[in-house]
């Protein structure tokens, strides 16, 4: 995973939002951080590991969604569900036992989305913070509750720089250690950095197209 390219990556979504928001010159480093606890907890949500009183507290990482034709996998009929192979589909759009329209379907990984939503704002807060990464280094709890744990925490001591007298250093350490324990969550449920990176710049296309309509 090319850290330096998605900072600079995330850097070109920052500037367009700003500018289009007006917000030049407007420090959002609190509220990057909150963003990133609520979406560090929609993740955790996600993964559903720490849901002791579910009867299947399984992550939530496969679901069919419709999609456009080229990232079709299947096709799948809107009235009777019934399944159709790409090559199938090809032959006729519609439906071989109620003729309805077929609809493009892929697979969708909620669990690795949510995942990449916390990178987009932990990258932006390194950006805040003048300050970014290179290296891979990581660290992993014995458990993934734990880990998530850790992170809150280290996201509050980031929070706490911000009004506390902290050396840059010290902002700085607090920063890597948030990030080298959000590249172990990653680790911790089954990523590899090839997936992590091509979810992070699936989703900058679809946060660019949405500041493109007015999101």
């Amino acid at each position: 995973m090319n850290l330096s390219k998605l900072f600079e990556i995330q850097a070109q979504l920052d500037k367009r939002i700003i500018e289009s928001k007006g917000l030049q010159g407007q420090d959002l480093l609190d509220e990057k951080i909150l963003a990133l606890q609520v979406e560090l907890g929609e993740l955790a949500n996600e993964w559903k590991g720490f849901k002791f009183w579910k009867v299947d507290p399984r992550p939530n990482d496969k679901v069919f969604t419709s999609c456009r034709d080229e990232k079709a996998e299947y096709y799948l009929c809107g009235s009777c569900n019934k399944e159709f192979s790409l090559e199938d589909a090809k032959k006729d759009l519609y439906c071989s036992n109620c003729d309805n329209n077929l609809m493009p379907m892929k697979l969708r990984n909620p669990l690795l989305e949510e995942y990449v939503d916390c990178l987009h704002f932990i990258l932006s807060i390194g950006l805040e913070i003048n300050f970014t990464m290179e290296s891979h280094v990581k660290w992993r709890r014995f458990t993934i509750v734990e880990q998530f744990n850790d992170l809150f925490g280290y996201t509050s001591d980031l929070f706490k720089s911000t009004d506390e007298d902290w050396s840059e250093d010290e902002k700085f350490n607090a920063y890597e250690e948030l990030f080298a324990g959000f590249l172990g969550l990653g680790d911790l449920l089954g990523f590899t950095e090839e997936q992590i990176e091509q979810a992070y710049l699936d989703k900058n296309e679809i946060n660019h197209a949405r500041q493109a309509n007015g999101y």
